[in-house]
């Protein structure tokens, strides 16, 4: 089904295309290496044709600092996993996110309680300087692991900031994990220093969390210093159940602030050790390296996001999602990043958008889930706020409904760059996004990143326009992991990626390449149901399912059933309302009008939640597990790992 309209929902202005940073780069790129690049689409095809001139050309672009690069940028290029980038480089990541040392604020942070704490760079500075002394004092070294059990505050990055200054590899949960969701990700790495809260606010409740870091440290034999963060910097809590630990503040006191003394490390030196959700069994602690993180965010902000000196920018997230360490990156840009911590919708729908009225936001990026429940909520932010800095929105975490971006540019703002993009923590950024010369169209993600050879290929392997199939990259890039963290073989780390097209990236996601040269993103391909052999990405259905009122989410699965699959749909109804045989033939009337009568469901049951992860990500394949009698290995990585019990030996699936 074509997802678009005949007409785009916003053409950039020629002022707007003409002077974004991406066209910038392209005349750049023109004027110093004698190219005729044409538009975007020729950036791209240089991009993944020459990737050492490109990714040479970023760096120097970009600004991105080290001690040296060396005069090789790539060795084995043609090797996925196995190619290696600027192997003779020697830099470091926090330096790049420290070069500005002035009075501009680089945090602003907010709390659902409404609370407002400012950080200047030169105040960031300081502080990471004292705190890494502390560490280095402490024996932190590079390589060591420091872990985060913290809210989304500033603390949090002068933390992260003040490890990875000394080389040591920075990993963190968001404190809504469980104990053991935490010791399934923090026991496999084994950090030397962990940094945690006393508590953190939620939805109008306050959560105090030292029990919980007490019993998580009882598993955590290897640490060996304890750094508490009171989520209110001015509180002393007690600290008396977590022996031996220290307040964050008599750590810096400690140690007067000085020059850094920065940590220049290889290229591929590990930075951040990222998890997967793990709803399906370990979680996979997956290696970035500090010259392929910084690369990436480089290319993908200050050029393709066109994020300036300055700006103020925005992205809902936990510590526990990779858009954490995306925004944190936005300091190497010498912009201001806008920390966010608590419910978005406490106490109102409005309230991100109060935040973007007063903080004069730039860049709000946010989920396609928040979009949809604020466009059921009712609001229309552009009739009751200023959002006239606003020049980019972005929507990730799941595919963006057509409806979700008609409600944008409609209730939002209707002249602000709306950006749908795809990635994952897997590669520590996007495989498409925005283009800021290029229309958007309803539905479309407008063009893929820069430096990635992305195609959609059929099950033949063969690449597709217009067709359905599954997302791959061809060529390697600079932020493919380094390798996932005890597996020494790599083995975990070729069978997630490499063992259905040996040599070619498989990511997992189920897509269609359009005609405009942009994306449609139809779900997780291992989610994929196959109701008489043919596929289904399951964002089809939810697409035209959300639009009826009555239905607030829904979940699809596809449940074996006769010798074959059946498409089964799971919905959370509005209050007061019921599942009826009224509402049954109008949500599958919807999905056949709309899909094709294969996508309609065989069953229909009303639930009353949806297992969801931290990211707010619904969890088909756990739940397609618990349909089956099949366990589901780690609960904890769940943000309501109770909801998965309301779809256990349901009675309307036995027949």
């Amino acid at each position: 089904m074509d997802h678009t309209a005949d007409q785009p929902l916003w053409t950039p202005p020629r002022e707007y295309a003409e002077g974004s940073a991406i066209n910038r780069f392209r005349l750049h790129l023109n004027e110093t290496l004698g190219l005729d690049l044409a538009d975007s689409a020729a950036l791209h095809r240089f991009s993944v044709d020459d990737r050492e001139a490109f990714w040479a050309a970023v760096k120097d672009y970009t600004g991105v600092r080290a001690a040296t690069w060396g005069d090789t940028v790539l060795v084995d290029g043609d090797r996925m996993p196995g190619a290696k980038w600027f192997p003779d480089a020697r830099l470091n990541y926090a330096e790049n996110l420290l070069r500005r040392r002035d009075g501009g604020e680089a945090i602003v942070f907010r709390s659902e309680t409404g609370a407002r704490r400012a950080v200047t760079f030169a105040a960031l500075y300081d502080q990471v300087s004292s705190l890494a002394r502390y560490l280095k004092a402490k024996g932190v070294k590079a390589g060591d692991r420091v872990a985060g059990y913290l809210p989304n505050m500033p603390e949090t990055v002068a933390a992260m900031l003040a490890a990875t200054s000394l080389g040591a590899v920075w990993s963190s949960c968001s404190p809504d994990f469980g104990v053991q969701g935490v010791l399934d990700r923090f026991g496999q790495i084994e950090p030397k220093v962990l940094f945690c809260t006393d508590g953190y606010f939620y939805n109008g409740k306050r959560h105090d969390v030292r029990a919980k870091n007490a019993e998580i440290l009882a598993s955590l034999p290897k640490v060996e210093q304890v750094v508490v963060a009171p989520y209110d910097p001015a509180d002393r809590p007690d600290l008396g159940m977590i022996p031996g630990a220290v307040l964050l503040a008599d750590a810096i006191a400690a140690h007067a602030p000085g020059e850094i003394d920065f940590a220049r490390v290889p290229f591929d030196h590990p930075l951040y050790i990222m998890f997967s959700s793990g709803t399906t069994g370990a979680p996979k602690c997956m290696i970035h390296c500090v010259g392929g993180t910084i690369l990436k965010h480089a290319c993908e902000q200050a050029i393709q996001a066109d994020i300036r000196r300055d700006d103020r920018v925005y992205f809902f997230t936990t510590c526990g999602w990779m858009m954490w360490n995306w925004l944190v990156s936005v300091l190497a840009c010498e912009a201001c990043i806008l920390l966010y911590d608590g419910s978005p919708f406490h106490p109102g729908p409005e309230t991100i958008f109060d935040y973007a009225d007063a903080e004069r936001m730039t860049l709000f990026g946010t989920s396609a889930k928040y979009i949809d429940a604020v466009a059921k909520s009712g609001i229309r932010p552009k009739d009751t706020h200023d959002l006239s800095s606003l020049r980019v929105m972005v929507s990730t975490g799941s595919p963006l409904a057509p409806e979700g971006f008609e409600f944008v540019y409609d209730a939002v703002k209707p002249d602000v760059h709306l950006v749908s993009f795809t990635g994952g923590t897997d590669i520590m950024g996007i495989f498409a996004g925005g283009d800021a010369t290029k229309p958007v169209w309803r539905g479309e993600l407008q063009a893929p990143a820069l430096g990635m050879a992305v195609e959609c290929w059929n099950d033949e392997g063969v690449p597709v326009i217009g067709e359905k199939g599954e997302l791959v990259c061809t060529r390697a890039f600079p932020s493919m992991p380094v390798g996932f963290w005890g597996d020494d073989d790599g083995s975990r780390y070729r069978a997630a990626y490499f063992e259905q097209c040996p040599n070619v990236w498989t990511h997992g996601d189920y897509i269609e390449i359009t005609r405009h040269g942009g994306m449609i993103v139809y779900g997780r391909s291992d989610a994929t149901l196959n109701p008489g052999g043919v596929r289904i990405g399951t964002a089809e259905i939810y697409r035209q399912v959300e639009k009826l009122e009555d239905v607030v989410e829904s979940l699809v699965i596809g449940q074996e059933w006769d010798h074959d699959v059946r498409v089964v749909l799971f919905v959370r109804l509005a209050e007061g309302r019921a599942l009826d045989d009224a509402l049954i033939k109008r949500i599958r009337d919807q999905v056949r009008a709309n899909c094709t009568p294969r996508h309609v469901p065989a069953k229909v049951v009303r639930v009353a939640d949806i297992p969801r992860t931290k990211s707010g990500k619904i969890t088909e394949l756990a739940v397609r597990d618990i349909v089956h009698g099949r366990p589901v290995k780690n609960r904890e990585a769940l943000a309501n790992p109770e909801a998965l019990d309301l779809f256990r030996d349901l009675p309307e699936l036995q027949s």
